[in-house]
C-alpha cells in the first residue's frame, strides 16, 4: 500500500482525527468503561430477573396460593443494605458502596485515575 494510500484510509484518518483524545486515556479509564459497560448488562439482567420474580409471587398471591408481607419483605432487605442505619436506602448508602467497589475494582491497578470516569462512561452509554 502507497503512503498516499495510507492517508486516504478512513481508519487513519479517524486516528488522526481522535489522537488528542487518546493520548488522554489511560489503563484505568479503559477498564473502568468495560467494568460499567458489564456493570450495565448484569444490572438489566438482574433488573429482568427480579421483575419475573415479583411478577410470579405477586400473581400467586393475588390468586390466593400465598401470602406475601410485603412490608416484613421491605423491611428485611432494607435493613440488609442500609450502611448509614437510618432505616433507608439513601445516597449516602450508594456512595458508601461506590467507595467499597471502586476501592476493590482499583486495587493494584496502575493509573487509576481515569477509572471512574470510563466506569461511569460505561454504565451509560449504549
Amino acid at each position: 500500500m502507497k503512503n498516499e494510500d495510507k492517508e486516504s484510509d478512513a481508519v487513519h484518518q479517524m486516528l488522526d482525527k481522535i489522537k488528542p483524545y487518546a493520548a488522554k486515556l489511560t489503563f484505568g479509564s479503559i477498564v473502568g468503561y468495560c467494568s460499567g459497560a458489564a456493570a450495565r448488562k448484569i444490572g438489566k439482567a438482574l433488573a429482568v430477573l427480579g421483575g419475573l420474580a415479583f411478577i410470579a409471587i405477586q400473581s400467586a398471591s393475588y390468586s390466593g396460593y400465598l401470602s406475601v408481607n410485603w412490608k416484613k419483605l421491605q423491611d428485611d432487605a432494607v435493613s440488609k443494605v442500609d450502611l448509614d442505619g437510618d432505616g433507608e436506602l439513601t445516597v449516602s448508602d450508594a456512595k458508601v458502596y461506590w467507595e467499597k467497589v471502586k476501592k476493590i475494582l482499583t486495587s493494584n491497578i496502575p493509573s487509576a485515575g481515569g477509572f471512574t470516569m470510563g466506569f461511569m462512561y460505561g454504565l451509560t452509554s449504549n
